[in-house]
C-alpha cells in the first residue's frame, strides 16, 4: 500500500533509493542540503521539494535518512528544521545512514519520546545496488516499527532483515565492512601473485570464482582490478569513515581485529597517493611497482 513518505538525503545512494520509492508509488517529499540536488531529482521523478528536513518529514508515515556520517544525522534529524521535530506520534524514522550503534540506539531513545518508531537500517550493495533496487538492508528496532515499514524498503531492495534491537543494524554492518577489508586484501594479493607467476588472470578469475574463494568480490572487481580500473561506486574515503566505526566499537567491546587494523591503513596509504575517491578494491595498487597498470 502506498504511503506518504520522506527522504533526506540524496547522495549517490539516496538519490536511485528514493527513485524506486516514487516508482512504486509511494508520495514523496525530498530534502537535500544541496537544493539544486533535490530540484533534478523532482525533474526526473515524481515528488515534491521539501526546503527543510521538517518540512520533508510533516506529514510522513515513514521517514528516510540517508546521509554521511553521525553528525550529520543529528543535523538533520534535531533541532527546530529537524525531521524529528515534525514527525507525528505513529510514524517511523528510517535511518539508511552508515553510522555508530550508539547513534542508532540515541535515535531510538529520542523517537520513543515523541511516540516515534525508529528502525537503524544500513544498506550492502553500493551503487549499483541501489540503482537497481537490489540492496541489502540489515536493520535494528522494534519488530512493529520493522513491519511498518519494511515494505517500503522493499522497493530498492533484494534482502529487508531485522537482526535484533536498535544499533544491530549498524554493528551488523560492521560486520559485512570488516568481511569486506579482508576479502578485498586477500583478493588483491592473490592476483598479484598472479600477475608475477606470469598466469592468465581471466582464466584464473573464471575458475576459482567457482570454487570455495569466490566471492561478490571476486566476480565483481576482479576483472576491473587487473585492468587497473577503479571508478565503480564506493570509494575509498567511505570506507575509512566505516573502518574508524569499526575500530571504535571494536575498542568498546574488546573485540580483536588485527587484519581490519591493518587493511585501514593500506586504505590511509591509498588516501595519501590520491586514491580517496578510486573505488575499494585499489588496495592492489600498493603491490605493484609504480608504471604497473
Amino acid at each position: 500500500m502506498p504511503n506518504d513518505v520522506a527522504f533526506i538525503g540524496l547522495g549517490v545512494m539516496g538519490y536511485p533509493m528514493a527513485g524506486h520509492l516514487a516508482a512504486s508509488g509511494h508520495r514523496v517529499a525530498v530534502f537535500n542540503r544541496t537544493a539544486t540536488v533535490a530540484q533534478r531529482w523532482s525533474g526526473e521523478h515524481s515528488g515534491r521539494v521539501a526546503a527543510t528536513p521538517a518540512d520533508a518529514a510533516s506529514g510522513a508515515e515513514i521517514v528516510f535518512m540517508c546521509v554521511g556520517a553521525d553528525d550529520d544525522v543529528r543535523a538533520v534529524a534535531y533541532g527546530d528544521d529537524g525531521a524529528l521535530g515534525a514527525m507525528s506520534e505513529g510514524s517511523v524514522l528510517v535511518d539508511h545512514t552508515t553510522a555508530s550503534a550508539d547513534l542508532a540506539r540515541e535515535l531510538a531513545a529520542a523517537c520513543a519520546e515523541r511516540g516515534v518508531g525508529f528502525v537503524d537500517a544500513p544498506v550492502s550493495g553500493g551503487e549499483a545496488g541501489a540503482q537497481g533496487g537490489m540492496l541489502t538492508v540489515m536493520c535494528g528496532g522494534d519488530g512493529g516499527d520493522f513491519e511498518r515499514a519494511r515494505p517500503a524498503m522493499d522497493a530498492y531492495a533484494r534482502a529487508v532483515t531485522l537482526v535484533g534491537p536498535a544499533g544491530s543494524g549498524q554493528l551488523t554492518k560492521m560486520v559485512n565492512q570488516i568481511c569486506i577489508a579482508g576479502l578485498v586484501q586477500a583478493l588483491s594479493e592473490g592476483l598479484e601473485f598472479g600477475r608475477r607467476a606470469g598466469l592468465d588472470l581471466d582464466a584464473v578469475l573464471e575458475t576459482i570464482s567457482k570454487g570455495a574463494a569466490g566471492s561478490w568480490q571476486m566476480s565483481n572487481r576482479g576483472t576491473t582490478m587487473t585492468a587497473g580500473e577503479f571508478d565503480f561506486g564506493f570509494a575509498v574515503d567511505w570506507m575509512r569513515k566505516d573502518l574508524g566505526i569499526v575500530l571504535a566499537e571494536a575498542q568498546r567491546n574488546g573485540a580483536f581485529l588485527p587484519v581490519t587494523s591493518l587493511v585501514d591503513q593500506f586504505y590511509k596509504r591509498v588516501q595519501e597517493l590520491g586514491g580517496g575517491r578510486w573505488d575499494t578494491s585499489s588496495l592492489i595498487t600498493l603491490l605493484r611497482p609504480p608504471g604497473s597498470p
